[in-house]
């Protein structure tokens, strides 16, 4: 197919979803490096929240918008894998999801102060957010209901279910209601959003999505979570070296930060998820929402490993084994999620993969036990990030000979 030279309009007809070579687009890159932003200041807030102290608060606030980062990304997604036409209207939209996504990430330190605080939620910056992300967002889909005909009711139960959605957004963050009030009206406001899709999926023949595209949009944003561990890190690893110079603890910490973060890349891309996809599109739904959890187990780990860097400067309220649990905890929660979304894209269990976790959560029970009996912090945390690569050995020795047999299946 001959690369444009201009972007004038065409029609959303719905692209080919088995469309030889589709990758993701510069614009879906470009996309992507706004929820940078957004996935940092998550962490960034979960750390200092950790670091002072505030373990409860940070992880509802932590959890919160992590939760609403990803979930303005996955419908974007998916749409995009259907109708990206990138003429100047689809462009120009993107752009203003984009500034959405932006304002989103404003909002994130008053809504974690406003937990600190314990009144009521503070989102209205994130709801301006989403307004200005969904606006675009049903004005694209109902580009498609009226260019896509045969697809036009599955489009529109998806701008019915945003625009419901997002009225309850905008009467939530006007009403201040208590936190707790807060957080079981955004499972039903989820919920109501969810189910367009399914309507979408399950009763209108659903869009046409690319399951290759998917499962590499999926896997740049892993790699986007990823950096975020890495980037929080060394940027406080670098002030403790400005102020002390190097020392073992600095070298080992940024040691484990480094092996965790590679391991965990390994791991995650061993899974042959767009073949997966492709022989079973009716298994894109647990897979495509269990991924919000997992980036959040994603983040949540370059966090922990920012708060040990705050311990080791002298800036925590945490002791040594509150530190390491802060890695250890979202750490296991990969670990499983990961294991968990393979068996649901395969419908299959190989009893090797129990000995894998099992092995994993020795390992990061072996550094939980480490700090207890008073090895330092940081050796603690080296152990700990051995944990991924229990799978890493298991699956480069033993563990791919079940993939190859889910492979020859479909």
């Amino acid at each position: 197919m001959p690369e444009r030279t201009i972007h004038s309009v065409v029609p959303m007809g719905g692209r080919d979803p088995h469309e030889v070579g589709r990758a993701a687009t510069p614009l879906e890159l470009l996309f992507d490096l706004t929820f940078v932003i957004a996935f940092s200041t998550a962490a960034s807030e979960l750390a200092h929240f950790l670091a002072a102290g505030y373990v409860w608060e940070g992880v509802v606030g932590f959890l919160f918008s992590t939760f609403a980062v990803t979930w303005a990304w996955i419908n974007f997604c998916w749409f995009a894998s259907a109708y990206d036409t990138d003429d100047w209207i689809y462009r120009l939209s993107t752009m203003v999801q984009m500034v959405g996504v932006l304002i989103l990430a404003l909002g994130l330190p008053p809504m974690f102060e406003s937990l600190h605080e314990g009144e009521y939620v503070d989102n209205g910056v994130m709801v301006l957010g989403y307004v200005v992300m969904r606006v675009p967002m049903v004005f694209q889909w109902w580009r498609a209901s009226r260019q896509d005909p045969a697809r036009a009711r599955a489009c529109r139960s998806n701008v019915v279910s945003i625009l419901v959605a997002q009225v309850g957004w905008v009467l939530l963050a006007l009403s201040h209601t208590s936190i707790r009030l807060t957080f079981v009206w955004i499972v039903v406001l989820v919920l109501a959003e969810t189910s367009g899709p399914v309507v979408a999926e399950r009763r209108f023949g659903g869009i046409p999505w690319h399951p290759h595209h998917v499962a590499e949009r999926y896997g740049l944003l892993v790699i986007i979570a990823l950096g975020e561990g890495l980037i929080g890190t060394v940027a406080s690893l670098s002030a403790i070296i400005t102020g002390e110079g190097w020392t073992v603890d600095v070298a080992v910490l940024g040691l484990a930060g480094v092996g965790v973060t590679f391991g965990m890349w390994w791991t995650y891309f061993v899974i042959p998820s767009g073949d997966l996809l492709h022989a079973h599109r009716e298994r894109s739904f647990g897979w495509g929402y269990g991924h919000i959890p997992f980036y959040g187990a994603l983040v949540a780990v370059g966090a922990g490993l920012h708060a040990a860097a705050y311990r080791l400067d002298r800036q925590s309220e945490l002791g040594d084994t509150a530190t390491v649990l802060t890695v250890v905890v979202p750490l296991a929660a990969y670990v499983a999620l990961m294991y968990l979304l393979y068996a649901q894209l395969t419908h299959a269990v190989d009893p090797f993969h129990v000995v894998l976790v099992l092995g994993s959560a020795l390992v990061l029970g072996a550094g939980v036990a480490m700090v207890v009996a008073g090895v330092s912090l940081t050796w603690s945390l080296l152990v700990v990030a051995l944990t991924p690569w229990v799978t890493v050995v298991g699956y480069e020795t033993v563990g791919h000979r079940f993939n190859e047999g889910v492979l020859s299946s479909l």
